[in-house]
């Protein structure tokens, strides 16, 4: 079978991959040059398999006109005349209540068990340099009582697989000397040893690479789509810059650019932008003052990861922000509250960037079959978690277009 993936980010590559592998032809579409030069390009590094709760649960709601009110919130919302936002804002409403938090966090721990499966299975398979680290991570807590109501969640995620601890102040600092910067007002942290770290950038260009090498692969770059063409229930064309792309079947791991190839054949999705910032922090060979271990600050909501001679640092939600554009204030405020915890941590080289991370309400991606046509497929809305979710994402579309028993149900991702 001839299939055209459109979108050469981490989850449109590794869908192309892995169809490749199963031996259909593919040609993968992408505007820009090069892969992972939009929402892949410099987020967190962690590839946080145990820490896939969604955004919305109980517990949000009740904080957000505290993060609203505050300068130094890790939320900010920027209400639009855009019906599409206050539809997904109510959907998201909706899906914090406990009963649908609980199933979206244990569906999506499923999901992400099977991507961290399958990125080790194709790490045996393909030498990939893109700095994975198998390093642990910490969640760092400055308030007891917060620390004692994440003991409940060590319990739960337990039942599903999760190895985890419970550190005290003085057992967190044995295992990161680098949190001593954080001084009293460092409570405790839960420890699980199996999290990784790696640059998505980096993997997704090298697996850009292996995949531009097989037989039975073109990949068709700085080549933007500008629609669907379909007769009758199939899609017979992708219209690129480039010309017509004709096809079996047509991928979308296309993230915002989904909506406006969907809206002409009568499909939308619930997916809306979360803008997210970083920072990419040079360090010497010999740094100790970056920590080693991979680092959540749960109240400041930022997360600290080695990749590579870099310390990754992302934080930081903006709901109804239009565009990429880096905002200086924003970024100030990231730098501030970094410096708070890791006060000899040198900034001056630091490189900031933003980005667009495209989400469902629920924080659940959609895999599968679009409603739009029968030989159109969906992997997209992976949020935050495009690059933990990405092999698995990849595993279960491969899966559903070839008809095989699936690796997990599907049922939860379809669209």
């Amino acid at each position: 079978m001839r299939v055209c993936v459109i979108g050469a980010g981490v989850v449109g590559v590794t869908s192309a991959y892995f169809l490749a592998r199963q031996g259909h032809d593919v040609v993968l579409v992408d505007g820009q040059p090069r892969p992972a030069e939009v929402s892949s390009y410099a987020n967190g590094g962690q590839l946080s398999y145990s820490y896939v709760a969604p955004l919305a649960g109980p517990g949000v709601l009740p904080s957000v006109p505290g993060w609203l009110l505050r300068q130094d919130s890790p939320l900010r919302f920027r209400p639009r005349l855009d019906p599409h936002q206050w539809r997904w804002c109510l959907q998201f409403v909706l899906a914090c209540r406990a009963s649908v938090a609980k199933a979206s966090t244990a569906q999506l721990l499923t999901l992400s068990y099977l991507s961290r499966d399958v990125m080790h299975t194709l790490l045996e398979q393909e030498n990939l340099d893109f700095g994975h680290l198998k390093n642990g991570k910490l969640i760092a807590y400055r308030s007891a009582e917060l620390l004692d109501k994440a003991r409940a969640l060590v319990a739960y995620q337990a039942a599903h697989g999760a190895e985890q601890q419970v550190l005290d102040a003085a057992q967190t600092l044995a295992r990161e000397p680098a949190l001593a910067g954080m001084g009293a007002s460092l409570a405790g942290a839960i420890y699980t040893p199996s999290e990784e770290a790696g640059d998505c950038r980096q993997f997704t260009e090298a697996l850009f690479d292996r995949l531009q090498a097989l037989g039975n692969v073109q990949c068709a770059m700085s080549n933007p789509v500008s629609g669907l063409q379909r007769e009758g229930r199939r899609i017979v064309a992708v219209n690129t810059r480039d010309g017509d792309i004709g096809a079996d079947a047509v991928v979308l791991a296309t993230g915002m650019g989904t909506r406006a190839l969907l809206k002409p054949l009568g499909h939308d999705v619930p997916l809306y932008p979360l803008k997210g910032y970083s920072l990419s922090v040079p360090l010497a060979d010999d740094d100790t003052v970056a920590p080693r271990i991979s680092v959540t600050d749960y109240e400041r909501r930022i997360v600290y990861a080695r990749v590579g001679g870099v310390l990754r640092i992302a934080a930081m939600v903006d709901i109804g922000s239009a565009n990429a554009d880096i905002d200086t204030a924003r970024i100030g405020l990231l730098k501030r509250q970094v410096l708070e915890a890791f006060p000899a941590l040198d900034l001056s080289q630091a490189i900031p960037w933003a980005g667009l991370r495209p989400a469902t309400p629920t924080g659940k991606p959609l895999i599968g079959r679009s409603h739009a046509a029968d030989n159109l497929w969906l992997n997209i809305g992976q949020g935050a978690l495009g690059f933990t979710l990405s092999c698995g994402s990849a595993a279960l579309l491969t899966a559903q277009m070839a008809g095989m028993e699936l690796p997990l149900d599907a049922a939860p991702f379809q669209p």
